[in-house]
């Protein structure tokens, strides 16, 4: 079975199964969005869901994170772990999208990317999720879940990304990721699958 037909049935199989493809952090807007990921890095979603009402409050807009105190974000985003440079980033990232993007997230890779912080896993759920443009996401749910299938043969998170870009419907790419990690907490769970129940394992390379 060829790569892309493997992935095919995988979109397929995923949407039946999680018919709504939804990021798992909670923003009302793509700055929230981009400074949630953010935390999200080594840390859990839920984590950082019980984190951000509470700084999401404090700091309404772009300005407000680009003037506030780092010492004081450090304490609002403590319990997420790499609170110092995480707190850094959410107050750097904010004065550059003011000084260079008119105070917007931008829409562009390579804009994102250029902010402190960001990189192209947090650029492409912001490409994704804000935009509606082709993205993939590569976190960890998606790199071991695309292994075990057979779809790429890497850990790397670029390499992941270009691979599923080939094969992946473009239009189906972001929902694809984001099905994966729902799979990955509910059944693909690192170290411990429950293949049997696998909705993929009839086409899954390792099951088979």
């Amino acid at each position: 079975m060829k790569e892309k037909e493997r992935a095919l049935l995988a979109v397929q199989a995923l949407k039946k199964e999680y018919p709504d493809s939804i990021c798992s952090l909670n923003a009302e807007n793509p700055l929230q969005l981009i400074i949630a990921t953010r935390l999200s890095a080594q840390c859990t979603d839920a984590r950082v869901n019980l984190v951000t009402p509470a700084l999401f409050e404090k700091y309404k807009t772009v300005e407000d994170f680009a003037a506030a105190e780092i010492a004081d974000v450090e304490e609002l985003v403590r319990s997420c772990g790499f609170f110092r440079t995480k707190a850094r980033d959410i107050v750097e990232m904010c004065r550059k999208m003011i000084s260079d993007f008119g105070g917007k997230v931008p829409d562009n890779i390579e804009d994102l990317t250029s902010l402190p912080g960001v990189g192209r896993k947090t650029a492409n759920l912001i490409m994704g999720d804000v935009y509606g443009k082709p993205a993939v996401v590569a976190d960890t749910h998606l790199i071991r879940i695309s292994n075990l299938l057979g779809l790429v043969s890497t850990k790397d998170p670029f390499k992941v990304e270009m691979k599923l870009r080939e094969i992946l419907p473009p239009e189906e790419s972001n929902d694809f990721c984001h099905r994966c990690v729902l799979h990955g907490r509910a059944i693909c769970i690192s170290g411990r699958p429950k293949c049997e129940q696998c909705v993929m394992k009839d086409f899954c390379k390792h099951f088979n």
